[in-house]
């Protein structure tokens, strides 16, 4: 799965990031990359950038952050298995994803659930309440 396709050692960052499945397509990689959700070596990058092996990337994919250098270049998209042996993350990079990931479901515990659309005594109470405000 290793350097397929690629001119010059190098390959365009959208589709590096899809073939390596940050993104289920190529057109929300691009997405991301435009929006300047990914940085490659520190600095903003349109969708044509080349990336190389060893550059730095940054990727905001949510609220998570990941922090990865290329270790191979792919035009194909593969497994997740083969993916995942085209960049190394950094290991605060991961712990820094596991721990949002764990305060962000602890927020959610607590959170109060959604109670939709009000019944037909509640939304009479609002006109109701709405009128004597008004008045």
């Amino acid at each position: 799965m290793v350097a397929t396709e690629v001119k010059d050692n190098t390959l365009r960052i959208d589709k590096w990031l899809w073939a390596a499945r940050f993104f289920k397509t190529r057109a929300l990689a691009a997405e991301a990359v435009a929006g300047g959700k990914v940085k490659v070596n520190g600095e903003r990058a349109k969708a044509a950038k080349a990336v190389r092996v060893n550059d730095a990337l940054r990727i905001h994919i949510g609220p998570y952050e990941y922090a990865v250098r290329v270790l191979a270049l792919s035009a194909r998209r593969g497994p997740a298995p083969q993916a995942a042996l085209l960049y190394e993350e950094n290991e605060s990079s991961q712990a820094a994803r596991k721990e949002l990931a764990t305060r962000l479901a602890a927020e959610a515990r607590y959170a109060a659930p959604a109670t939709g659309r009000p019944s037909k005594k509640e939304r009479r109470q609002v006109i109701q309440f709405k009128k004597t405000r008004l008045e």
